[in-house]
């Protein structure tokens, strides 16, 4: 959710020094934050750093429009909140599932194609800098499945810039045989599957 650039908001709020009104406001927080609310507070309250991960919306915008290339033109101190230039743009299976999900390739889904990948390094980078930065010896990183199921996209991308570490993924969904599932269909996805009652209403 959190962005690179909100990283001092975020800071300032696990060190009690805002209030949560303005941690909200200025950190940008998604609409349904309350969802995520218990795990910022769990933090503050066990001072665990968190990791603004993500790539400002100015940014993404800027790729899908005129694609990764115009990450070089952006000036010294924004690239300091960025992955390193430049950016890989993956193929193989996950710009085959790229596809399927948008229904086929055109220039269009290339360049959000292009823009998924850069959400994807920004996640990865920002992990990769906090085992140097910070003593934490180990990183818990929410973000949507098609980020990381079958260990691509950000999770291939971080095993780049880190490759001594150890990464296990979790794929968590809801799935109509979630009662008796198939294990051998799901068993690609991750190291740990979690499926869910698809009839309980989701919150967001």
């Amino acid at each position: 959710m959190f962005h690179t650039d909100i990283q001092p908001v975020v800071d300032e709020y696990l060190a009690g020094l805002i209030s949560e009104k303005n941690f909200v406001k200025e950190g940008r927080a998604w609409s349904n934050y309350k969802d995520y609310q218990p795990l910022i507070e769990y933090a503050k309250t066990n001072k665990l750093p968190v990791i603004a991960a993500n790539a400002a919306t100015r940014y993404s915008n800027a790729v899908t429009k005129s694609g990764l290339d115009i990450l070089k033109n952006f000036p010294k101190s924004s690239l300091e909140i960025l992955p390193p230039i430049p950016v890989d743009t993956a193929t193989g299976r996950y710009l085959e599932k790229f596809a399927d999900l948008l229904g086929g390739h055109n220039m269009g889904s290339m360049k959000i194609y292009q823009t998924q990948n850069f959400w994807d390094a920004t996640m990865a980078w920002s992990i990769a800098k906090s085992f140097k930065t910070t003593n934490s010896s180990k990183v818990l990183h929410l973000n949507g499945r098609f980020h990381s199921d079958e260990k691509l996209g950000t999770l291939a991308k971080l095993q780049k810039y880190s490759p001594k570490l150890n990464i296990l993924n979790i794929s968590s969904f809801s799935s109509e045989d979630f009662e008796s599932p198939d294990w051998g269909k799901y068993k690609s996805l991750g190291d740990y599957i979690i499926i869910t009652d698809p009839s309980i209403k989701r919150s967001f």
